[in-house]
Formats: C-alpha cells, sequence, structure tokens
C-alpha cells in the first residue's frame, strides 16, 4: 500500500471533525495551557501559504504540550467586522454580512484542510449579535467607570457620585480632562442632571469630546493613523484631512503607568516590547504657562527641560490648536488660514516623520515670559501636533535642533542658555556650562536650577512638575456602517446607556452603506431607529479594534449567555500562555488589549494584570517571483517573442511577472503561458538548452505580482502534512524567508520514507515485535530529545531537518520494530498529525487517536557510547578503522590490535616497537 495523502488527510480531519478530538473542557486533573493566535479578518481573497505560517507553529505547541499531559485550549475565530467588507457591500449593495460569511466559510475550509488541532465548538465572530453584545457590555463598563488615582485602579463611577455628594470635587484625585469643575457636595446637589452628567462625562473612561481625526472623505469615516500612507487612505488611496469632530474616547492614558510596567512582567519579543514603551512615551518634566494677558488666557506647554527657560525666544502652537483663531491678527489672518488648510491635508503620521521640511507662519501675536515678563512672539508649525502633549511647545533654539532650524530659517532669535559655544553642549545636562541670562539661576548646576525654577512656577501658579506621556487617549469611533453599535442614546445632547437587558444592540438595515445626504454617518439612513421611539441613537460605530480587544477571554466560555465569561472558566485558564501573531500589531491591538484587560481586572472580573504571557511574532513569508522577459522592437515596443534568461543580455528586452504556479524549478510551462493573457497566445521563445528558465525575485506576496501560491494546491499534490512540514522547514519562525515551491518535493519524499518504515517492498504493513538494537535505540531517543528541546524553544525548523535524519538513519538499518516506530510517530505527530494518525491506527492502538498519546521519555543511557571506531595508524599513516568497546583497558587494546588480521596485513611481518594508545581518539603504530 503506498502512501495516499489525500485519503488519508480526508479521512483523519473527518474523524476529528465527527468526534470532536480538540474540544476542550474546564478540567482540574491537568495542568492547563492556552495557546492563542491573532485571529483573522476574513478576505475574499482567502489564505496564501504565507498566512498559515504562525497557525502551523502554534498547532505544533499545541499538540505537543496535549502529549505532555496539558489540557491544551486551541481556539479560533474571526475578526470579522471591518472596512473591506463595507466597502464591496457600497461597491455592490450587498450586505456586509452575506459576504463576510462566504468569506469565513472559505477560510474554514482552507484552515480544515491544513489539519489544525482547534476546539471549534469556541469559535466566535465578532460580528455575530450574541459576540458583540459583551463588546457593548464591556463599552458600558467603561462608560460607567472612572480612574481612582488614590487606589491606582479603576472604580465604578457610583463611588465617584458619592464623593461628590458627600464633599464635592474636593480631595478627588482622577484622571479626567483638563476643564473639571470645582465645586461642593452642595454645588453638586442642586446641578441639573444635565449639568451632573457633563460633569460626570470628564471622567469616564469611555467620554465623548472633540478630536482632531483622521476624516476620509471618500471613504465617509475616519480612519486611524496606520490606515493613512503618505496622506492617503490605505484602502483605496483618497485623499485623507485632519479634522476636529466630537468623538468617543477610551481614556487609556489613565493606565499609561500600569501599561509601562507591566511590559516588565511580560515574555516578549524587546522589539516589540520597546515600540510599546516608545509609544506610550513617559517623560518628566514640568508644566509652563505662558501669560496671554489680551485674550484673557494662557499658553500651557510641557517640557522636559525646564531648565532652558531662559533660552525661549518664541512659542509654537499647532494649526489646530483652540487658541490660534483669537491669536491670529488680522494682518496674519489670511497666512495663518491658508497654513491651516494646507496642514490638514498631512497625516500625523506625515508630519512627525517630516523632520527635512520647515515651515510656519506668525499669528501676528505675543505670549509674556512666565519669569521675566518679556514678549515672546506665537507662530504656528504643522511639526507640533494638537492631541500631543498640550498642542504647544515652547522653543529653544539654543538647545533643541529643530527649534534652531527653525529659528535660522525664519530669522528668530536665539538664546543661549549657557557660555558653552556648542549648541550639542547646551541641549545636554551633562555637558553645560553655566547657565546665563538669568539671574535667577546663574552659576546653578542642573541639579539646583531644575527645582527651583519648578518652585519658582508654582509660586507665580505659572506651572509645576509634571510627568506627560507621549501617548493619548484612543479614539473609539468610526463613521461606518459594518461595526459594533454603540449603545448609547442621547436626550438633550447628553449620552447615556440603554439598558442592559436591552443587548445586544443590533444593527439596522439601511438603503445604503453610505453618509446621508446630510453628512450623518450610515445609520443615520436607518428609518425610525430611535431609543424610545424618541432618542437618537449615537450613529457612529465602534473601530475594528473593539471586538479584538477582548476575544480571549470569549474563547474560554463562547456559550455563555449571561456573562461575557464565567468566573469559574477564567480562573482555571486565567491567560494566555503563548500567543502567535505578526508584529504590526504592536502598537495597536495589543496595548487596547492589555488596556482593557486592567480595566476588566479593577472591575473585579477577572486577576491577570496582563493578559499574554508569552508573546512571539511570526515572520513574513515572502514570495519568489518569476520573470519572463519581453523582446522589444527597434522602437521600444513589446514583442511576443519571449528569451530565456540566459540569453536575454543579447537582446533588448523588459522583465514581466509571470503566474509562479505555471513555473516548475524556474522551467516556464510555456503552453500554460499562451493562455496565462489573451495577448500572449502567440508568443514566441527563444530558449536554452530546450527550456525556458525564468528569471527569480524575492518579493512580498501580491495578486499583483502574480507570486500568490494557494495552499489548496500545495495540499492536493503534495498533502497538509508535507505544507505543515516545509512551512516549518522554511527556516527560524520569527524570521522572514521566501517561499520556493522547489524544495517542497524533499519534505515529500521524507513522509514517504516515513510510511516505507511500516511496510515492506511489497507495500504491506511489516512492523516487527522484536527487540530493538542499541543503534535503533540511539537513533529515536535522539529524535525524542532533539524535537522535545526545539518545541521547547520553538526552533520548529531545525526539528524538521532532525527527522529527516532520524528517518534515513532508521532506513539504513532496516528498522521496523514496533517500540521504535510507534514513539517516533509520536514525536513525529505535532508536525504531521494525518500520517501519524493513520501509522498509529495501522499499528493497532486502541485509542482511537494519537493526539492524546504520552510523549515518549527521553533516556540519555541510549546517547552513551559504549564502542568506539578507533582510526588505527602505522608509522603516523592513517590505514583503517577498529571499532572497539571503550571499557578496555591499554594491554587488551594491544592485544586485539596485534592480533587483528587487517593489522598484520599492514605491518607485512615486521615487528611493533611501540603502540600508542588514547582511550576514545586514536591508535598508533610504531615499526
Amino acid at each position: 500500500m503506498e502512501y495516499n495523502h489525500r485519503s488519508i488527510e480526508q479521512k483523519w480531519q473527518q474523524f476529528w471533525a465527527e468526534n470532536q478530538t480538540f474540544k476542550t473542557a474546564e478540567s482540574t486533573d491537568k495542568p492547563k495551557y492556552y495557546v492563542l493566535d491573532m485571529f483573522p479578518y476574513p478576505s475574499g481573497a482567502g489564505l496564501h501559504v504565507g498566512h498559515p505560517l504562525g497557525y502551523i507553529a502554534s498547532d505544533i505547541f499545541s499538540r505537543y504540550k496535549r502529549l505532555k499531559g496539558f489540557n491544551v485550549l486551541h481556539p479560533m475565530g474571526y475578526d470579522s467586522f471591518g472596512l473591506p467588507a463595507e466597502q464591496y457591500a457600497i461597491q455592490t449593495g450587498q450586505h456586509p454580512a452575506i459576504t463576510t460569511a462566504a468569506n469565513i466559510n472559505r477560510y474554514r475550509e482552507q484552515l480544515d484542510n491544513i489539519g489544525f488541532s482547534y476546539d471549534w465548538s469556541r469559535e466566535v465572530r465578532t460580528s455575530n449579535p450574541d459576540y458583540y453584545k459583551w463588546t457593548q457590555w464591556i463599552f458600558m463598563q467603561l462608560f460607567n467607570s472612572w480612574y481612582n488615582k488614590d487606589v491606582d485602579k479603576a472604580e465604578s463611577i457610583d463611588t465617584l457620585i458619592d464623593k461628590f455628594n458627600n464633599s464635592g470635587s474636593q480631595g478627588i484625585h482622577a484622571e479626567s480632562d483638563e476643564d473639571t469643575s470645582v465645586f461642593s457636595a452642595a454645588d453638586w446637589k442642586v446641578f441639573s442632571e444635565e449639568e451632573q452628567q457633563r460633569e460626570l462625562l470628564k471622567y469616564r473612561l469611555a467620554y465623548l469630546r472633540e478630536s482632531t481625526v483622521n476624516w476620509c472623505a471618500a471613504l465617509g469615516t475616519v480612519l486611524a493613523n496606520d490606515e493613512v500612507i503618505n496622506g492617503v487612505s490605505e484602502r483605496g488611496g483618497y485623499p485623507v484631512e485632519q479634522k476636529k469632530m466630537m468623538q468617543w474616547s477610551m481614556r487609556i492614558t489613565a493606565y499609561a503607568d500600569r501599561l509601562l510596567s507591566g511590559l516588565d512582567s511580560v515574555d516578549w519579543p524587546e522589539p516589540l516590547v520597546e515600540m510599546q514603551r516608545n509609544w506610550i512615551g513617559k517623560s518628566v518634566g514640568a508644566s509652563v504657562k505662558f501669560p496671554l494677558p489680551q485674550v484673557n488666557s494662557e499658553i500651557e506647554v510641557f517640557t522636559t527641560r525646564v531648565d532652558t527657560l531662559f533660552g525661549v525666544s518664541f512659542v509654537v502652537l499647532a494649526p489646530e490648536h483652540e487658541l490660534v483663531e483669537a491669536l491670529s491678527t488680522d494682518e496674519q489672518r489670511s497666512a495663518v488660514t491658508a497654513y491651516i488648510e494646507k496642514t490638514a491635508k498631512k497625516s500625523e503620521l506625515d508630519r512627525m516623520a517630516d523632520t527635512k521640511t520647515v515651515s510656519g507662519v506668525f499669528t501676528g501675536s505675543y505670549a509674556k515670559h512666565p519669569i521675566t515678563g518679556e514678549e515672546v512672539q506665537i507662530w504656528i508649525a504643522d511639526y507640533v501636533l494638537a492631541g500631543y502633549g498640550t498642542g504647544a511647545v515652547m522653543a529653544v533654539p539654543s538647545g533643541d535642533q529643530r527649534d534652531y532650524v527653525f529659528a535660522k530659517h525664519f530669522n528668530l532669535p536665539i538664546i543661549p542658555i549657557s557660555d558653552s559655544q556648542n549648541i550639542e553642549e547646551q541641549a545636554d545636562p551633562n555637558k553645560e556650562g553655566r547657565y546665563i541670562n538669568s539671574d535667577f539661576i546663574n552659576g546653578m548646576t542642573y541639579q539646583e536650577a531644575v527645582p527651583a525654577l519648578v518652585a519658582k512656577l508654582e509660586a507665580l501658579k505659572l506651572g509645576k512638575a509634571k510627568v506627560n506621556f507621549r501617548m493619548r487617549d484612543a479614539i473609539f469611533g468610526r463613521q461606518r456602517y459594518w461595526g459594533e453599535p454603540v449603545p448609547v442614546y442621547f436626550k438633550n445632547g447628553i449620552p447615556y446607556l440603554i439598558e442592559e437587558k436591552e443587548l445586544p444592540l443590533l444593527l439596522p438595515e439601511v438603503d445604503k452603506y453610505l453618509p446621508t445626504e446630510t453628512g450623518e454617518p450610515p445609520l443615520g439612513r436607518a428609518e425610525g431607529w430611535k431609543y424610545q421611539d424618541q432618542y437618537e441613537y449615537e450613529l457612529s460605530t465602534m473601530p475594528g479594534w473593539a471586538g479584538s480587544s477582548w476575544y480571549w477571554f470569549r474563547y474560554m466560555d463562547s456559550q455563555n449567555q449571561d456573562i461575557f465569561v464565567s468566573k469559574q472558566a477564567v480562573d482555571y485558564w486565567k491567560a494566555v500562555d503563548l500567543y502567535i501573531g505578526g508584529s504590526e500589531h504592536a502598537t495597536g491591538h495589543l496595548l487596547y488589549s492589555r488596556f482593557w484587560n486592567k480595566v476588566l481586572k479593577d472591575l473585579g472580573f477577572h486577576q491577570e494584570e496582563e493578559p499574554f504571557k508569552k508573546l512571539i511574532n511570526q515572520g513574513m513569508i515572502q514570495g519568489r517571483s518569476n520573470f519572463v522577459y519581453r523582446v522589444l522592437d527597434n522602437e521600444g515596443k513589446g514583442t511576443n517573442q519571449f528569451v530565456s534568461l540566459g540569453l536575454k543580455d543579447q537582446y533588448n528586452t523588459v522583465p514581466l511577472h509571470v503566474d509562479v504556479n505555471i513555473v516548475y524549478n524556474d522551467v516556464l510551462d510555456t503552453e500554460r503561458f499562451k493562455t496565462f493573457r489573451p495577448d500572449f497566445a502567440d508568443a514566441e521563445f527563444i530558449l536554452e538548452n530546450g527550456k525556458y528558465i525564468c528569471g527569480t525575485e524575492v518579493e512580498k506576496m501580491s495578486k499583483s505580482k502574480f507570486n500568490v501560491v494557494n495552499p489548496d494546491d500545495i495540499i492536493e499534490t503534495y498533502g497538509a502534512d508535507t505544507l505543515r512540514l516545509y512551512e516549518m522547514f522554511l527556516g527560524p519562525l520569527e524570521q522572514a524567508k521566501p517561499w520556493n515551491t522547489n524544495g517542497i518535493e524533499g519534505v515529500y519524499k521524507f513522509l514517504r520514507k516515513v510510511w516505507r518504515l511500516f511496510h515492506d517492498a511489497q507495500g504491506n504493513f511489516n512492523v516487527s515485535d522484536e527487540e530493538p538494537t542499541k543503534a535503533e535505540y540511539k537513533a529515536l531517543h535522539k529524535i525524542i530529545k532533539k524535537v522535545e528541546d526545539d518545541i521547547e524553544r520553538f526552533s520548529f525548523n531545525t526539528s524538521v531537518s532532525a527527522f529527516m535524519i532520524c528517518v534515513n538513519e532508521l532506513t539504513e538499518l532496516k528498522c521496523n520494530k514496533r517500540q521504535i516506530l510507534q514513539d517516533l510517530i509520536i514525536v513525529l505527530e505535532p508536525y504531521a498529525p494525518h500520517i501519524a494518525e493513520e501509522l498509529w491506527a495501522l499499528l493497532g492502538n486502541e485509542v482511537g487517536t494519537i493526539s492524546y498519546a504520552i510523549y515518549p521519555t527521553f533516556n540519555p543511557e541510549y546517547l552513551i557510547e559504549s564502542q568506539f571506531a578507533y582510526p588505527v595508524s602505522i608509522n603516523g599513516k592513517m590505514k583503517m578503522n577498529l571499532p572497539l568497546a571503550l571499557d578496555l583497558d591499554a594491554k587488551a587494546v594491544e592485544e586485539i590490535v596485534i592480533s587483528n588480521a587487517d593489522v598484520q596485513r599492514y605491518l607485512d611481518g615486521k615487528a611493533v616497537k611501540k603502540l600508542i594508545f588514547v582511550k576514545g581518539k586514536i591508535i598508533n603504530i610504531v615499526i
């Protein structure tokens, strides 16, 4: 019987599905292990061979942990709300739910074909009402919470109301908006309901405020920073502008310190940890206020170098700053307006990234220096962002390179802050000379000047010590249809939550998936969609990251209709032990997930401070593109003649991408090429050695490059086990590597070799119950140890090589011993589960599946060498190898060597003068 991957894989995939082999229960007699994949957004294109890389790695680890006696939770679901489905709905009129369901069915089929050990009974889809009911419920918890700095955690908003009732706002230490009111308990009690609710909104973890957003008019929605590239939308390439809108936000900044310190307790890749640290961006410094007598206000800035205050020669505001309009003089107003309009077309990322362009406009107004009272010019410039810090900076050209370039460009004053002539040294507190230009700190050290200045500013009520964070509160609204409805209605412009019993708030039907004619989001098209038939619902939907910020909890208890996760389930599974996914989620999904996790912990729903203990970023599998070389005529136009790679330099050619699926070992299937494009039907080929050889290049997998490889095609030809092994064999999990179908044949041959160990030359199953030899035990226990070590280190590629070596050794030994082969397939099972299941069954095991077998115990004694093949030299020249027991002493070795017939032949009757013996090394005979 030959190895037939199609029938074997179909058989065992059906067996696993029918028997729910990988269904997991909350068991207490086994240690738990929770393995999680970053779940996919199901696109219409389906999976290509690059997508399953991380899934295969996590599946290997999950299967291995089961064999090691763990109760493994390994679920899968779909992040199924999103802009692509909505855009398709806009183009076709088809409801996004229909295309999403079709895409999910396609993904599920492909995932099943690869043989993953998912517990499909726990599948989640973020767009299903029974799932987003709990996303809405979590939003309600955030809306009904505030952050109490005294206890450093979130609490119910009711505790804040109690404080207001008892003592007013005095003594409240909270993360809140800047414009909170000061009031007594008596004041609070006489506030109207509207006044009370407006004040509470300044404290809630989920709140409404005017924010500067990336507005894409063509898509009719706000975009996240990572959805904007070079000023246009990532999807569609439409113009994006900065715009102020009333938006829902999440007060993630309340958790900045905890998000930062939590990074010390997780086992994550250091580059990813560093990205989060930088994104959070903790800075210790001071808040400084520059008075504006003309408008009875102040410009507040944050600085980490308050000691440079006497070097300030101008102040810069973000173009969106709320004071720009009031500070723009009549003479400068048109220039300011034009600059603001120009800036609105650039994304914040573009503005931060552009360090070379110098641009700005003088407002015409001046601020007062907080200590000297001198006038300081006020400018606007796009390198200052409204949402970062206070949206204003004090410019010190002698201490900051960007300020220096700006000042030189616009011929602004450059005031030295120390007696050093070097700008770089003035910017470094460790290299400063004496402070100058201020009687207040002249002659002080940096360590003396900072507290003195902060004390002075506090006395003047124009500053204070402050910790600032680069991270901003997360905007939590999208003007789209295909997302979670926010469970909020408005009464007199104030947001209120619907009742919990009314969840889920379902997406209403609309006639189109576009904004209304008056500019409202698509939900504004829903006829009669009002709360209690009178109050307007929130018309924005939640962003794409909402459903993915808590999904690991739902996997623990996905069928629970009463709560998002039960105490029993969360107490058992606790947190994710291993999380595998892409590094592109470093500062989005992973930060928001950690944030929501901490809020839910504070509110008593679970006990884990961090959701993901260990995280691995899988590398990208890149495409291996192929090229044909089109011959150009004398006018430079393409002909229908194509020249092979080795001959192309003899012609004037242009390279064209060609479908990699019609190229085999870089040899083009010329007949299939003629059907590749209609205009190539009469193509002619200039061959080399009778073949058309294509050029190659490693690029990102993309339809436009014709280098996408469909896993379905690989599985049909070589099988899922081959695909799984080959993806691991390509290289280390964390590194990028090119896909090359040319190398897959070797892995397929390896599996056929495994199959032949169990069968005789006629294809009959033939396994012996004889006692294995020492050499057979040695080959087995080497692979037991190697694979165990490799999987624990996530070094999957080296295991595949070791498997090949082991099977070659057993083949040379003609091993068909049950004791060896049964343990071998248990070790192989995580990598190639289908063939392992089939061989396990052929061995007659009563247990229905190898998935719950016991991983073999490594015995180091089998690796101890009892014999050594000594190189035997005569007069220093190597003549032969002589296997001898390692426990022989020198005298016994000499007797055996001298009497050996082959040695006697080399001696040719000559007497031995001396025999040199080094145990475990060499034997040298001197004659």
